[in-house]
């Protein structure tokens, strides 16, 4: 890493999980503890991170919140990734089938393109955002490009209409039309219902249940992490 101090911005509701406390005590890390309207982690300024303890992927794919974040961490105009932390001993506490673990993989992976890291602890977490900030530090364009010929989305406008898609009752047209009428995939998450029906072809039901996907309940939640 560069000896520049690295800036980690962490949410505010990450602080029981024991991660920013022990980015704290890394030497050449800058702590700052503050709300975050996307993510769990902003590190050094490029890359978005949502961190997942398996119980927590085990409750959010359950109550619908796993596409919501995602979407939303997608969406976000830098490079973003999943952090996945615990072992597959947490999972005996939660009745998440290996079928269902699966498709919320797929999700985050296939589907929302998303990086997906995996950690044991919250220390392994701290230690694992940072070596991939050097190791985006060490990349010009802060990320090596997709090899082509893969079946993830090429450009900005498909990879923003690809992320639309995931949104209940939004396939390809309707993910156009949304992107055309409001700009960006950031103006579609944050449009109003009355600005969402004002598009051709999303009608109240849609306009409600894109509404329901991308809002967050304002609660203070904390996963409870396994000893």
């Amino acid at each position: 890493m560069s000896d520049s101090p690295l800036p980690v911005v962490a949410d505010d509701r990450e602080e029981g999980s024991g991660v920013p406390a022990t980015l704290a005590g890394r030497d050449g890390v800058t702590l700052t503890v503050d709300r975050l309207d996307v993510g769990d982690y902003l590190v050094d300024g490029r890359l978005r991170v949502e961190r997942k303890t398996l119980p927590d992927l085990a409750r959010s794919t359950a109550d619908g919140r796993l596409l919501r974040q995602a979407s939303r961490v997608a969406a976000a105009a830098m490079r973003a990734a999943v952090v996945l932390e615990g072992t597959t001993r947490d999972l005996t506490q939660t009745d998440m089938s290996r079928a269902a673990l699966q498709g919320a993989l797929i999700t985050l992976t296939l589907k929302m393109d998303l990086s997906l890291l995996r950690a044991k602890t919250p220390s392994e977490t701290a230690r694992l955002l940072c070596y991939a900030a050097g190791q985006l530090r060490r990349t010009p364009d802060g990320g090596a490009p997709h090899a082509s010929g893969g079946a993830r989305p090429s450009g900005k406008e498909q990879t923003q209409l690809y992320v639309l898609q995931g949104l209940p009752g939004v396939g390809p047209t309707r993910a156009r039309r949304l992107l055309e009428a409001l700009g960006s995939v950031e103006a579609v998450m944050t449009a109003s219902p009355d600005a969402l029906r004002a598009v051709d072809g999303i009608g109240p039901k849609t306009a409600a249940s894109v509404r329901w996907a991308v809002e967050e309940a304002t609660v203070d939640y904390r996963p409870t992490l396994s000893s």
